[in-house]
């Protein structure tokens, strides 16, 4: 997982939802690595990719 990415992140901002998301698409981490390193559901991460997935189909359409 990058150093960026802070281990005892309690509040998760867009701006830190969005750098995990980056790197699980990227290959650098997936769902279940980041879901043990930081304490979530898969679900819950799985959901934020989902939602960025959406996001970017109108702008690469």
């Amino acid at each position: 997982m990058s150093v960026t990415m802070d281990d005892s992140i309690k509040r998760w901002t867009a701006k830190r939802k969005t750098a995990l998301v980056i790197e699980i698409i990227q290959g650098k981490t997936t769902v279940a690595e980041a879901s043990r390193s930081f304490d979530l559901s898969p679900s819950e991460i799985e959901g934020w990719v989902d939602d960025a997935k959406r996001g970017m189909e109108p702008a690469v359409s």
